[in-house]
């Protein structure tokens, strides 16, 4: 279906043109006909399947029929809430990007930054609003943003947003925005806690559903390493000097392991850079537009980085750590093997990991192909290691003199 068959006018019409976009995708089609209606929604969408344009093109269309006049200080009434600072970006760029020839006005908050330019902008008065939770309900906090005009309300990777811990969040900033508006769920995975979270906040909505489940194995050729946890680094440089070339992205499960690997990494002549938490929101930024600008082909990042970031012509995705939720594992080696390009990922599977890949291959429904050939194997009989938790010194059943007199302590 063409753009101009969904019924956009022809500022948005243009913008889309000029962004080289002709036909909608599935997720597009099947949406924006229900936004554009004000319906609420849930849709079912894996990340680069198009969805940002999915719920921004009706938005501005819709904002666009009733702008204030130009006199007027704007009101918010888009809000979009993004589990990801990097997420939150994205989504403005492409409001930018698709309204650029309407009057509407967009903006993102988010922390990790100075917080006064933001304020600033509030104050100007914005149409749109992109924003993460925390940082929004800082600025609500101190009366700097307004919600009680909010047509619609988008929540942007909801089941990334409750496993970040921001279901709370979530459901108060839903309060706050008026009560007579549309909302718009978008989600990877339905896990129970979404359509839960969906059940109490959306009002009839219709559902959309363009997730095949195995969506992640069709272009992507990956591959599973049995190794000693002792020995993935090891495994991981073999595969670097041997195999795996190109444009690399790299999955650890921890902050403190990411920063181990990139500094390995660096000490052996590989150009690399990072992602995770502990980095500034420039920081962050920088690494990821350096790996663009292929000033560095290795990328190592938590999973904060497997949804929302679009990297074109990703040659291969490395799982370090092998994810405990298996929608994460199809999140992650779907960074390549995007627009019809051929990609490659590979797993480094310890002891105490078997069990996800069991989870995993039952969601893509087929087996991952083990690779046997490399010189770290695991012995097939290795048990996970058990990790003996070192107590305190003190003698067992020993008691402090206060106790022993059972004298209550004022603290």
């Amino acid at each position: 279906m063409q753009f101009k068959d969904l019924h956009l006018n022809k500022p948005i019409l243009k913008a889309i043109s000029e962004s080289k976009y002709e036909l909608a995708t599935p997720v597009q089609e099947k949406t924006i006909p229900f936004v554009l209606d004000k319906k609420d929604l849930i849709a079912t969408a894996q990340t680069g399947t198009g969805k940002t344009a999915a719920f921004a093109l009706p938005i501005l269309q819709l904002l666009f029929d009733k702008q204030d006049s130009g006199k007027k200080v704007k009101k918010i009434k888009a809000l979009v809430i993004s589990p990801t600072r990097e997420l939150a970006i994205q989504i403005e760029e492409s409001f930018k990007t698709y309204g650029k020839y309407t009057n509407l006005k967009s903006t993102v908050l988010f922390g990790g930054t100075s917080i006064e330019p933001q304020k600033e902008i509030l104050k100007k008065g914005v149409d749109i609003l992109i924003a993460t939770p925390g940082r929004l309900l800082d600025l609500h906090k101190q009366d700097c943003v307004n919600l009680d005009y909010i047509e619609t309300l988008v929540l942007d990777e909801a089941d990334l947003m409750l496993d970040m811990g921001f279901i709370n969040d979530v459901k108060k900033i839903e309060r706050l925005c008026k009560k007579e508006k549309q909302v718009l769920l978008f989600s990877a995975t339905m896990p129970s806690k979404v359509v839960e979270l969906a059940n109490t906040i959306l009002k009839n909505p219709v559902t959309v559903d363009v997730t095949p489940k195995s969506s992640a194995a069709e272009s992507v050729n990956q591959s599973l390493y049995y190794v000693p946890k002792t020995k993935k680094m090891e495994l991981c440089l073999y595969l670097l000097r041997n195999n795996v070339k190109g444009d690399i992205l790299i999955f650890r499960r921890t902050k403190f392991g990411v920063k181990k690997l990139e500094k390995m990494l660096r000490k052996n002549g590989y150009k690399a850079d990072s992602i995770h938490g502990d980095k500034t929101q420039s920081a962050r930024e920088e690494a990821l537009n350096k790996f663009k600008n292929k000033q560095v082909s290795i990328l190592i990042a938590t999973d904060v980085a497997s949804r929302g970031i679009d990297i074109d012509n990703l040659d291969a995705v490395i799982n370090f750590d092998i994810p405990n939720v298996p929608e994460t594992y199809v999140h992650r080696i779907g960074r390549t093997g995007r627009a019809g390009n051929e990609g490659n990922s590979y797993s480094f599977c310890a002891a105490d990991e078997k069990t996800y890949i069991l989870t995993i291959e039952k969601l893509i429904g087929k087996s991952i192909p083990v690779e046997t050939e490399h010189p770290f194997l695991l012995d097939p009989n290795a048990k996970p290691e058990v990790y003996i938790k070192r107590g305190s010194n003190t003698k067992k059943g020993r008691k402090s003199a206060a106790s022993k007199k059972n004298k209550k302590r004022w603290y």
